[in-house]
């Protein structure tokens, strides 16, 4: 049976509790993983619509903000339940062995992320896909922003899209039993 595609952006529960905040302050929101520069590497938060999105960036996936920790989808949610997180092509190219798994912790963000007031800010990690992922990949298109303008949108995914803790997406070795 061959290795189902794995999700290319996961995020953790307090992630996801913190996207739902600030989407009852702010409205529907969309993600950007910066490239660099004055933000650094850092995973972005907007309204929906405030950050343009060019032809060539690429949609790493749709986070569900009704989910919960291992859930799956039960219906089809709304289009302010959808927070999409997106990657411009070159970051893309760096990052496509890679699921990005979106986290929260203290601190300070970027003075343009929505969640920089709240005393946290999000985290990008990875997890570098194994090689019967890579392979599923292969087969699934990639979304860019003019396809997505188009109506282009992601198949749903038999992988929960919310995990615990980041540790749950991205093992250590060693850390947890039966790690290895």
């Amino acid at each position: 049976m061959p290795t189902p595609a794995p999700r290319r952006v996961r995020a953790t529960a307090a992630a996801m509790d913190l996207l739902r905040r600030l989407r009852a302050a702010h409205g529907p929101l969309m993600l950007h993983q910066s490239g660099g520069c004055c933000d650094g590497s850092a995973p972005m938060c907007y309204p929906a619509g405030e950050f343009i999105v060019g032809d060539r960036d690429i949609l790493l996936g749709l986070l569900d903000l009704r989910l919960r920790t291992g859930e799956l989808p039960d219906s089809e949610p709304n289009p302010e339940d959808l927070a999409p997180v997106w990657i411009s092509g070159p970051q893309f190219v760096a990052w496509e062995h890679t699921q990005l798994v979106l986290d929260m912790v203290p601190g300070r963000g970027s003075g343009f992320s929505l969640e920089s007031p709240e005393g946290y800010r999000f985290l990008s990690r990875g997890r570098v896909f194994d090689t019967d992922e890579l392979a599923a990949l292969t087969a699934v298109e990639v979304i860019t922003g003019a396809a997505f303008e188009l109506g282009d949108r992601p198949a749903p995914a038999d992988e929960p899209q919310v995990v615990g803790e980041a540790i749950d997406a991205c093992p250590v070795p060693g850390t947890r039993p039966g790690a290895g």
